[in-house]
């Protein structure tokens, strides 16, 4: 059980196009796929493994909606979008062994909530570190999730009513990790 890597961060700016080219023309990041979230983001790769997304800041509700964790409440977290704003919204860790995981978060009170991630063979838990605000998404894989019956609360099609097999039985459309 453990944490495996760093998958990605998130940036929210008021310039993604501008943030997206710094990085390509100035580090090499190569822009590429990413699925559609119903609303606008850029996802930069180092070889096959996307390492940066870029969103623009307060793009819309759903966007906002989307990008809660559990315990936010009435909270406003999302960056302001003015000019040297841009933020880190999450950070993503890839893991192994949720079970190990969803016991440690239950003894120590963490609040997090559950989802299969859009056209992939993900399954994610989202919480809030309390300290600074930062949102913190642990990756696994769905076959994990399955297993021990987990049922997202949250799936490509919007808030889940369905039970963990016809969840978990979807074909994903794009690979976990190579790393």
């Amino acid at each position: 059980m453990g944490l495996r890597f760093l998958e990605h961060l998130l940036i929210l700016t008021h310039d993604p196009e501008g943030t997206r080219d710094w990085f390509v023309t100035n580090l090499g990041f190569r822009n590429g796929y990413h699925p559609e979230f119903g609303f606008p983001v850029y996802w930069l790769y180092i070889g096959e493994q996307d390492v940066i997304h870029i969103g623009k800041a307060r793009h819309s509700g759903h966007q906002d909606t989307y990008l809660k964790a559990p315990n936010d409440g009435d909270r406003d977290f999302a960056a302001a979008g003015a000019l040297g704003s841009g933020r880190i919204d999450h950070l993503c860790l890839n893991c192994d062994g949720i079970e190990e995981f969803i016991e440690r978060l239950g003894r120590n009170g963490v609040e997090f909530s559950e989802r299969k991630a859009h056209n992939s063979n993900l399954y994610q838990l989202f919480m809030r570190e309390p300290i600074n605000g930062i949102k913190v998404e642990l990756n696994f894989a769905w076959e994990e999730a399955a297993r021990i019956g987990r049922v997202p609360a949250w799936t490509d099609a919007g808030e889940n009513e369905k039970g963990a097999a016809a969840v978990m039985s979807d074909k994903p459309a794009v690979p976990t990790s190579s790393f």
